[in-house]
């Protein structure tokens, strides 16, 4: 297998992972996964509102997990890892699937969009953006963006920085897919600096210049070489 086959391979084989613990693990509160190469297996660590559930009586639905990521996915040796979520206003994931659940009980859409940006600023983040796309009050689709704080769309930082999280929800009218992201506190932007308090800046120096009448004198004053050279001739 080529290199490039190997990296797409692993791209699909973690996105499978991903959809398959988001159904598993709903009523969990999932808030995403890390799959991470050791010398001695696949760490696995599983992001969750409540890691009781994720265990299981008796880590009976954990080791469930681990069988079925070796056996389905073809995972090595996974070790599975489960984490709680210090605060879930700030997982993208857990956000998306909170106003995924709103909409299906019949939230408005903007009373719940609303809601997820109120929230999420009001825990630190540092900026918020929550998509709502799908067939919202008619039979036309639409998309409708809610934007506040600070939120980078494109280059490293947006890979980095940025977290994001999917969710469906399933309306008479249609799915509707709800898309998060949030900058979390303490994100250190690009353009981001700090004046340091040791600092000793040089005093500004003042530069005099002409008035305009000066300026406008010194420019009737400078020769016309145009017409030098023609009363030359």
């Amino acid at each position: 297998m080529t290199i490039e086959k190997k990296f797409v391979a692993d791209g699909v084989r973690k996105v499978r992972v991903e959809q398959y613990l988001n159904k598993e693990l709903k009523r969990a509160g999932y808030g995403g996964m890390d799959i991470v190469r050791t010398p001695i297996g696949t760490q696995v660590t599983i992001f969750a509102e409540k890691p009781g559930i994720v265990i299981g009586k008796g880590g009976r639905l954990v080791r469930q997990i681990t069988a079925d990521l070796t056996s389905v996915y073809g995972i090595d040796s996974p070790q599975v890892e489960v984490q709680q979520v210090a605060n879930p206003n700030l997982n993208a994931q857990i956000m998306a699937e909170r106003l995924a659940n709103a909409l299906e009980r019949g939230w408005y859409f903007r009373k719940a969009g609303s809601s997820v940006i109120h929230r999420v600023m009001d825990s630190g983040a540092l900026g918020c953006e929550v998509i709502i796309a799908g067939k919202l009050t008619g039979a036309r689709a639409r998309v409708q963006k809610f934007v506040e704080g600070y939120i980078k769309h494109s280059g490293e930082p947006a890979e980095s920085i940025v977290e994001t999280g999917y969710a469906t929800a399933v309306k008479k009218l249609g799915i509707i897919g709800v898309q998060v992201k949030i900058v979390p506190p303490g994100a250190i932007l690009p353009d981001h600096f700090e004046i340091r308090q040791d600092a000793n800046p040089v005093p500004a120096q003042t530069v005099e210049t002409d008035t305009f009448e000066e300026f406008n004198t010194k420019l009737a004053n400078e020769p016309k070489f145009e017409s030098d050279f023609n009363d030359g001739a």
